[in-house]
């Protein structure tokens, strides 16, 4: 008796002990637990601000305007052999012919390529055609967006007023014009000069510094359908614009700097910069520039408007300082030759460079040094010359001695210009 009741004392204590543990244990407050650390929020990344300046293409961008093989065959059926772009832009540049009345129809006949500072040509063979057996798109780059729109302005008003006009005789033009869209004009139509023998179909857009002219010589009867052009042209023109300002947001462009000048050293340590040459300043009073230049002779222009000359004093080089169009502030300055029929070669080791580039130097250098450019012929000149602009509508021009296609042309004078002074062309 005792016994069992001593083994149920400690049984009972055990399960009196071990009830207590559990109340204990079920009373004891729980851990809080540590909250993981957190990642530091990275800071997220900013998009650029669009790009908001002037939309100005240059050099090989031009070639955003192109159409393809089978869009200029839906044009012109008749094509064939469409080639790629080129940057080898010929001009004829001669003028004359009866005047248009009214007289804002001449900007119908005009060469669009004279006042550009950069072109992309695209061709094609139209073997059917007796006549003309070939047509051209030009993208025809203007200093800035001020003068490639004045001469837009100047086509439309042809294209609103020229249905019927004359020009030594009866002419007609029947054109189609869509509205503008998204900062892009456009038009297209057929020409008809029965007394010139002449027809043509021509088609327009134009957006920023860019017009783009597309021109099919024709003939016999037929016609084209210019609202699709015209509207195949504005659209392209469009997605172009849209191209190159996504490109300025991303790599918004950074101009040129000049180089910095000794006016007391020789001019073979100039440089021809954007500003001018040397001490020699773009914009500056002609006066001033020709102080600037130094020299030891200095040659009056031959005619009203013409440029100054200034020898230097072994008489083997020469800097022309050619005044504004009425005016009597630097246009533009050129060390060497201004023509590529001058006869006398000057020496390119006494005159300023352009960067390393001299006059003297295979043409082919100034293309490696400064890629992007123009290839011109102009044929009622006989000038040729090497043309890159920027978007400030600076240019350089590297006036050749031959074709600047040629093997062994080289540069006889170097031209550095502020477009955007020039006059634009008026018709009306």
């Amino acid at each position: 008796m005792t016994g069992f009741s001593m083994r149920a004392m400690r049984v009972g204590a055990g399960a009196a002990v071990a009830g207590m543990i559990i109340v204990l244990v079920a009373c004891a407050p729980t851990p809080e637990s540590s909250p993981p650390p957190s990642a530091t929020p990275s800071p997220e990344a900013t998009a650029p601000e669009p790009y908001a300046g002037p939309v100005v293409f240059v050099g090989d961008e031009l070639e955003a305007f192109a159409l393809s093989p089978e869009e200029i065959t839906g044009i012109v059926p008749e094509a064939t052999e469409v080639g790629d772009p080129s940057s080898v832009l010929e001009q004829v540049s001669d003028g004359g012919g009866a005047p248009a009345s009214p007289s804002i129809c001449e900007a119908l006949y005009a060469e669009q390529s004279l006042g550009t500072v950069g072109a992309r040509t695209l061709e094609w063979q139209v073997p059917a055609d007796p006549r003309y057996g070939f047509g051209r798109l030009l993208v025809l780059q203007f200093a800035d967006e001020a003068h490639a729109q004045a001469r837009m302005d100047q086509l439309l008003q042809a294209a609103q007023q020229c249905a019927d006009f004359t020009k030594g005789g009866a002419v007609t033009f029947d054109a189609v014009i869509p509205e503008e869209s998204g900062d892009v004009r456009a038009y297209a139509g057929t020409l008809i000069d029965p007394g010139l023998d002449w027809q043509s179909f021509d088609a327009f857009a134009s957006t920023g510094n860019v017009i783009v002219q597309l021109w099919q010589p024709f003939t016999g009867d037929r016609s084209f359908d210019a609202e699709a052009a015209a509207l195949l042209l504005q659209t392209r023109a469009a997605e172009a614009r849209a191209g190159l300002i996504d490109e300025l947001t991303e790599n918004p462009p950074t101009p040129e700097e000049d180089p910095s000048a000794d006016a007391s050293a020789p001019w073979a340590d100039w440089q021809v910069g954007v500003d001018g040459v040397g001490p020699v300043r773009l914009g500056d009073a002609v006066d001033t520039a020709v102080a600037a230049a130094g020299g030891s002779q200095t040659i009056e222009p031959e005619y009203d408007g013409g440029p100054w000359r200034i020898l230097n004093d072994e008489g083997s080089g020469s800097i022309l300082i050619q005044p504004v169009e009425g005016g009597d502030t630097v246009a533009s300055v050129t060390v060497g030759n201004e023509r590529s029929l001058d006869e006398t070669a000057q020496d390119g080791s006494a005159l300023p460079s352009r960067s390393d580039v001299r006059v003297g130097d295979p043409v082919v250098d100034a293309m490696e040094a400064f890629p992007g450019g123009t290839i011109v012929d102009v044929a009622s000149s006989g000038d040729d010359f090497y043309l890159v602009a920027d978007r400030d509508g600076h240019v350089f021009r590297f006036q050749t001695d031959r074709d600047a296609v040629d093997d062994g042309a080289t540069i006889v004078g170097i031209t550095v210009e502020d477009a955007t002074a020039r006059t634009s062309a008026v018709f009306g």
